[in-house]
Formats: structure tokens, C-alpha cells, sequence
């Protein structure tokens, strides 16, 4: 399962992230959880969606963090159609939207991946964290626009979350394929933040200054 997004990628910056991640984790306990995943494919079934939960979550997140706006009209614009109707307040995927607002603007980097959980089998688990990407990129493109303004590791690391969206994961209980997901979905986690510190971040804080 190593791809050469893990090999590219995660020398670039996850170790300084991960690093003061770790630094500020007794932040996280005041977040806003993610609701539970088997919900929000309750959600996205019952809309008629062609994406779960999963890839679903990666699309808020890259529309999120191309700098799409953070309302209720996040489902039609991130997945392109005009004819879904925004999630009612407080609903399971409103309750989505706000947990992953809150947790891309958190500086104690709370952000969290919706993923199956550990007792899933690991080739599920994979392709739900490469749906993740693909769900993520889409998103990202519309929100972004063609010339994202993006730091060279920005870059780079738009470029592993494309390899990775193009991956295919194999039935595996390997323990070396165990520890290289763990080592992937905290590389994605880390390149969606950098992705929304690049073109949303950045950008308020140099506009703060004039």
C-alpha cells in the first residue's frame, strides 16, 4: 500500500505539523465532533447522492478549503448541482459543515478525516480515505479556481492528494500496510490543512494587514 504520495509527501511537512499538533492536542477536547458516519451516508442515501460518507466529508472540506463559502449552499456548489437543496439547520449534514468549519479554522488542529473506524477491514478503510481524496480534489478545483494561490509544498501536496485519488487499495491485514495508512490518512489530514492555510488563511491574514 506505500504509494509514492507517502514517499513524496510526507517528508514535506508533516513532521513539523504533526509536531505541533501534537503540542496543542489538549485542544481539541472543546471542538465540535464529526457526526457519526453511518449517519451521514443515512444523509447522503436518502438525497439520492452517489457519493458516501466518506468521499462526501472530502468534498466539504476541499470546497472549505479552496475558499468556498461556508454556508448552507456548500452541497449544491461543491458537488456541482444546483438541484440539491441546502441541509436544514441542524441537520446531520449541517452538523457536518459545522464541525469541519471549525476545525479547519482551529489552531490547535483538530481536524479530523471522516473515516470508517479501526475494527473495518483495511482495504474498506483505504478506499474510503482514497474516495476521501477524490471527493477532496473535485471540491477543491471548484472552490479554487485554475490558479489556486499555492505555496510550492502547496503544490506538492495537491499533487500526492491527486495520486492518491487515483489509488486503488488491495484486501490486506498486513501490519507494515496497517502502519502505512495510519501514515497516509494523517498525511491527508495535513495537506487539507496546508491547502486551507494556502488559499484561506494566508489570504485573510494579508488582507488584515492593509
Amino acid at each position: 500500500m506505500r504509494t509514492h504520495a507517502q514517499q513524496a509527501g510526507m517528508r514535506l511537512f508533516v513532521g513539523t505539523i504533526v509536531g505541533l499538533s501534537e503540542t496543542c492536542s489538549g485542544l481539541r477536547s472543546s471542538m465540535p465532533d464529526l457526526p457519526d458516519i453511518a449517519a451521514v451516508d443515512a444523509a447522503s442515501r436518502q438525497l439520492g447522492l452517489a457519493t458516501d460518507a466518506s468521499e462526501l466529508h472530502g468534498a466539504l472540506c476541499g470546497w472549505l478549503a479552496g475558499g468556498g463559502a461556508a454556508d448552507g449552499t456548500w452541497l449544491a456548489r461543491a458537488l456541482a448541482d444546483d438541484a440539491l437543496p441546502a441541509p436544514a439547520p441542524g441537520s446531520v449534514l449541517d452538523q457536518l459543515r459545522e464541525a469541519a468549519v471549525v476545525q479547519l479554522e482551529d489552531r490547535g488542529f483538530s481536524f479530523d478525516l471522516l473515516l470508517p473506524g479501526a475494527d473495518r477491514p483495511l482495504d474498506e478503510r483505504a478506499e474510503a480515505l482514497f474516495g476521501w481524496c477524490r471527493g477532496f480534489l473535485g471540491a477543491f478545483g471548484l472552490a479554487a479556481g485554475a490558479m489556486p494561490p499555492l505555496s510550492e509544498e502547496g503544490q506538492e501536496a495537491l499533487q500526492d492528494l491527486a495520486r492518491l485519488a487515483k489509488a486503488s487499495a488491495e484486501s490486506s491485514e498486513d501490519e507494515e500496510d496497517e502502519d502505512a495508512l495510519a501514515e497516509l490518512e494523517e498525511f491527508v489530514r495535513v495537506a487539507a490543512l496546508l491547502l486551507h492555510g494556502d488559499c484561506v488563511l494566508g489570504p485573510r491574514h494579508r488582507r488584515s494587514l492593509n
